[in-house]
Order: C-alpha cells, then structure tokens, then sequence
C-alpha cells in the first residue's frame, strides 16, 4: 500500500483569475447603470462594497476549478455544497489491485508514515505491531486496518468480483480525487464553512491553505474572511 499527503491544485489559470474583478465590476456596475465611473482604481472598492452590501450574486459570473486529492471521507463533505459541479475519481470503475492501493494519512497521525508499504501477514489480522517506534496503539491499528483492507480488496478481485464489488471493504482513508467548480459566491460560503474551527480536521487540512492561496489571487472577494484558530 502507499500513504500519501492531501493536495490540491489549482486548474483555472491564475492569469485569468485576475481578470475576474474588472468581470464582476462590469457585471455590478449594470445593476445601477453607473459604467462611467469606472476607472482604473475603482475595482477595489466597489467590490468591498458590494460584499459588504450583501450583493453577492455579481459574483456568480466568475468561477474557478480546482483538483483536490484528498481521503473519501473529506470529498463526502465537499459534495454537500449544492451550487457547484463534480467529477471524481470511481470506486466502481477503477481496479485499484493493478498497483498499490493510496491512503490519505489523517493529519493527527503524529509520525510520518508516507511511503511505500509490503505487508506480511501471520494471519488474519497480520502481526499488529507498530510500524515505528512512536506509533500509538491507536496509529499502528489504524495503519493496519488500511494494509488489510488493501489486502482484502485484491482478493476478492482475484477471487472473481468486480471493482464495484471489491470496494465495499475499502474505508474512508482511501485517496480519491476530485475536480471541484464552484463559483466565487459559493467559494466564499465553502470557505467560511470548511475553514472554522468547528470543521473537520482534515477538511481544514486542505481548505485553510486554499484559501489562502485564493486571497492571493482574488483579495477584494476572500480577504474579508479569516482562517479562524484552533484554540
């Protein structure tokens, strides 16, 4: 099996993301008939005011893609939010026994265990022991849960059942990908949601830096909302 990080990667190009603010002015300023009084300072701060105003719906002509390669269990989460479009990586269609099996090492796990992994087994459960020294009790059963399931899942595809199958024994630590659209008004909400000090962790794990990185490109629309601290 292989233990691997969350990622994320943006796909809209940041040169047209930059775009965007003169796109949602354009797209705001027609509401109220007031073209004229753009200028090339004005983007600012008739974005801020019409945040602050709550007239959020200008900022549904621009959108942005991202890849996102995280643990199902965090991608069950991101599908929640309504106003966006999806494709993920298919449980049903592809057959994870050609290669070694990806898990999300969960971001509590104290050690790092990225890697590579070729388990023995001294029988059902393998040995059970800790994989490094400074492995809990708790780390070292999680680790192996993930080596049997990678385990159990090639054998029932070797003993005949279809990756549709043969998933039902895979669990959330299992990495997926997933190409998420949204557009800014629902980044902003996503954001506002997913980064609080209430979210899962893992959640956090990747959504604190990705908004961090849209307030680079974008600070008129996200600067106004801030990663809140875990106490």
């Amino acid at each position: 099996m292989k233990i691997i990080k969350p990622y994320w990667k943006m796909i809209t190009a940041a040169e047209w993301v930059k775009l965007y603010p003169e796109i949602i002015e354009a797209a705001g300023r027609t509401c109220y008939k007031s073209e004229d009084k753009i200028t090339k300072d004005s983007v600012k701060e008739f974005i801020r005011n019409i945040i602050k105003r709550g007239h959020e719906s200008v900022l549904e002509h621009c959108s942005i893609t991202v890849r996102i390669v995280c643990d199902r269990g965090v991608t069950h989460e991101i599908v929640r939010h309504r106003i966006a479009s999806y494709s993920q990586e298919s449980t049903r269609y592809c057959n994870y026994s050609d290669d070694h099996i990806q898990f999300i090492q969960p971001c509590w796990l104290s050690p790092d265990v990225v890697g590579i992994y070729n388990m023995s087994w001294t029988g059902l459960y393998g040995d059970c022991g800790q994989i490094l020294p400074s492995m809990t009790a708790a780390e070292s059963w999680w680790f192996w849960h993930c080596a049997g399931a990678e385990r159990d899942y090639n054998n029932l595809i070797k003993n005949g059942w279809s990756p549709q199958q043969a998933r039902s024994v895979l669990p959330n630590s299992l990495k997926t990908e997933i190409v998420v659209t949204m557009n800014l008004r629902e980044w902003r909400h996503f954001f506002k949601l997913r980064t609080a000090k209430a979210a899962h962790p893992q959640m956090r794990e990747i959504a604190c830096p990705m908004l961090k990185e849209f307030t680079k490109l974008l600070p008129t629309v996200f600067d106004d909302i801030n990663v809140e601290e875990k106490e």
